[in-house]
């Protein structure tokens, strides 16, 4: 029987198989009427015939390669209880990452008996370590999906395989008050738990870890006990599945039931805690817990649940051991929670306070913060300040890489001294206690840094600040002029060049050059495949994100910028660098890669070409790839515009007249970069010398010194 003949998908099925936006498919739905008429589900959640979609796509040219990972979606879709039975697959999972790479390669060409036999036993062993597994079973019609699963961790891995099974549950559980942290800020968060010497914590806990995003990261920083509960069996196992994945030497337990109710780790103390609680739960249970011991700064008011996981993560730390958790802006202001917020800053507990950017994490509308607690020593005397960062200040995009060096220079600095910190005016400020034990104990960065910063200023170190970014306004400004000279630019005939183009999909098959990008977990396309993954340790290399590209600045990113599970491609000298994806109002970026870039690994969303040098010097190719009537011509989408990179076109010109295009292009981008240094000088000197005459600091050119 052919199983993919009576499958069903939703909009969010086929949204993945094109790899667009869930948006996308509803435009496809409104404006093309051969759109597939729905086949099952209901008006406000259609399903329809997946046959009948993938020869939609297919006509349209809009249907990618068909991937193992493709396959196995197909086939929990179609099989009963397929959520369960996503659930019941992570050991097997397990299991086939623990073989060699032959043993895993023989296990899809098994007869489904013999599978089935491998599973059962497989399985068996690594049940007991994923929560809701330990009674799993694998019946006849499990040989399908089981052989999808062991294809699709043989052709992406084991992690990539994970992601897919992660889907159909997620699909399962619906809203919770829980929400995913992204990686890059469960890289911050795990850092923050880094002491002055660059030491990181042994043993780590999460008690609502589900996924396991923020004790995989503890992995990746160097934590060897792994320690996660959450109330969900189907989240708990995932994120049993993928730290067994990522750390297989740790020590590693996770366990299912609410942790506030019923803690499985009551006993347990660790070096550290990572917490991103359930976000705007009102039940977690006051009433029933009013009188417990772990309410040393207060019973928390039913309102404020967020102040019961603090002294929950409080509890389980051991002395000065350090925990790191995201908050709701609110509990830093709310009435309600002011007598735990004075407790926690008299008796030392709370050490900082970090306000991010919009768009950090869900709830993507709110600029969440971040709490840096610290169990107090009895033996030692509380300390007199708290850290307070507004990470937002000067990062409304949310640039990641400036958001870690606002962050973790502002902690590293504090830890190293803390008597003397002076912090950054408008940014960050060691707040006195006695400042913030006032009547409302608000601990907003914003509210309170700019009160703190003035009284910090020293007005003399100001001038002198103010005096050398002066100097880098001039050399700007210097270096600005020295490239806007006119220079030769004839004009052409009468009428402008005509030339014949080709295509990058023509080029491509010309083997003029090779197209690499980044691929997304789990799937290929038919785009450019990418390169093997280089033998390299993890984090050893940088990476170049799209945001170094579009704003020309030094290599950012790192390994938490990196899908994984996937390839990803080195970057090497003559490069051709270009943004796949567009924003609103902006053009296209390109440009050849710099020395300093050399040997890094290429970050998602960006298009690398790799021109014969014999055929295509790189200067021209990234001038005519990024030109923009051609990338308007090759892009696709609305909300989201995408780049489709083989649709770009390219003159075909002698190399020697390819080379003076080339020269052209390489003196624009010069001039470009050097008018964006001197535009971010001068915004530094003014916002430095606006602070400085409003605070009182500075005074006006010719006022005197009186």
């Amino acid at each position: 029987m052919n199983q993919q003949a009576s499958a069903l998908v939703t909009a969010a099925d086929i949204s993945r198989l094109a790899g667009v936006t869930r948006a996308t498919v509803s435009n496809w739905r409104r404006r093309h009427p051969d759109f597939p008429a729905p086949a099952g589900g209901t008006d406000t959640s259609p399903t329809y015939d997946l046959d009948a979609v993938r020869a939609w796509l297919s006509a349209r040219g809009q249907l990618p390669e068909d991937t193992p990972a493709d396959r196995l979606r197909t086939a929990l879709r179609t099989h009963p209880g397929d959520g369960e039975l996503a659930l019941r697959l992570l050991p097997v999972v397990l299991a086939a990452a623990r073989l060699d790479r032959r043993e895993r390669e023989a296990l899809p060409e098994l007869r489904d008996d013999a599978l089935l036999r491998w599973v059962r036993s497989a399985a068996d062993d690594g049940a007991q370590d994923i929560p809701g597994t330990e009674d799993a079973a694998y019946a006849p019609e499990a040989a399908g999906p089981l052989r999808a699963l062991l294809q699709s961790v043989v052709t992406d891995g084991a992690e990539a395989a994970t992601d897919v099974l992660a889907e159909r549950l997620l699909e399962d559980t619906g809203g919770t008050g829980t929400y995913l942290t992204p990686r890059p800020l469960a890289a911050l968060m795990a850092r923050l738990l880094t002491d002055s010497a660059g030491a990181f914590p042994a043993s780590v806990l999460d008690p609502a870890c589900g996924t396991g995003s923020l004790l995989t990261a503890a992995a990746s920083a160097g934590a060897s006990e792994l320690r996660g509960q959450d109330v969900l069996v189907a989240q708990a196992a995932q994120a049993a599945a993928r730290l067994r994945l990522r750390a297989p030497e740790a020590a590693i337990s996770v366990r299912t039931a609410d942790s506030l109710r019923a803690d499985a780790f009551k006993d347990l103390t660790v070096d550290a805690v990572l917490c991103n609680p359930p976000y705007g739960v009102r039940d977690w249970g006051h009433d029933e817990l009013a009188y417990d011991q772990r309410w040393a700064y207060g019973v928390p008011p039913k309102s404020e649940p967020e102040l019961a996981w603090v002294q929950h993560c409080l509890a389980h730390l051991t002395p000065r051991g350090r925990a790191v958790l995201l908050m709701p802006p609110s509990v830093a202001e709310r009435t309600a929670g002011r007598r735990i917020r004075a407790q926690l800053v008299r008796d030392g507990a709370l050490r900082a306070v970090v306000s991010l950017p919009q768009g950090a994490a869900t709830p993507l509308h709110i600029g969440l913060h971040l709490w840096v607690l610290e169990r107090p020593d009895p033996q030692a005397e509380a300390p007199g300040t708290v850290l307070l960062v507004d990470a937002a200040a000067e990062n409304r995009d949310l640039d990641w890489a400036a958001v870690n060096d606002t962050v973790l220079s502002a902690w590293r600095a504090y830890l190293a001294d803390q008597g003397d910190f002076t912090g950054a005016p408008g940014i960050a400020a060691a707040m006195p206690v006695t400042d913030l034990l006032d009547e409302a104990v608000d601990l907003t960065p914003a509210r309170r840094i700019r009160t703190a910063s003035r009284q910090a200023l020293h007005p003399a170190l100001l001038a002198r600040r103010a005096s050398e970014l002066y100097d880098q306004l001039r050399e700007g400004a210097t270096d600005l002029v020295g490239l806007s000279t006119d220079g030769d630019w004839p004009p052409a005939d009468d009428r402008p060049r005509d030339w014949r183009t080709a295509t990058v999909a023509d080029l491509l098959r010309g083997g003029a050059l090779s197209l690499l990008h980044t691929a997304p977990p789990g799937r290929r396309t038919r785009s450019g495949q990418p390169q093997p993954r280089p033998e390299a340790e993890p984090g050893a290399l940088p990476a170049l994100t799209a945001a170094d590209v579009f704003e020309n600045r030094p290599v950012s990113g790192t390994e938490a910028d990196l899908p994984t599970g996937v390839a990803v491609p080195l970057v090497q000298a003559s490069d051709v660098l270009l943004t796949e994806i567009l924003r609103v109002g902006r053009t296209a970026v390109a440009r050849v890669v710099e020395p300093g870039e050399t040997g890094c690994f290429l970050g998602p969303h960006l298009l690398l070409f790799r021109p014969d040098r014999r055929r295509l010097d790189p200067w021209f190719l990234a001038g005519f790839l990024a030109a923009e009537q051609n990338v308007n011509a090759a892009a696709t989408g609305t909300s989201i515009i995408r780049v489709d990179p083989r649709r770009l076109r390219v003159p075909l010109l002698p190399l020697a007249e390819q080379q003076r295009y080339g020269a052209a292009f390489r003196r624009l981008h010069e001039l470009r970069t050097a008018a964006r240094r001197a535009d971010q000088a001068a915004e530094d000197v003014t916002r430095l010398l606006s602070t400085g005459l409003t605070d009182g600091a500075l005074l006006p050119d010719g006022h005197g010194s009186a």
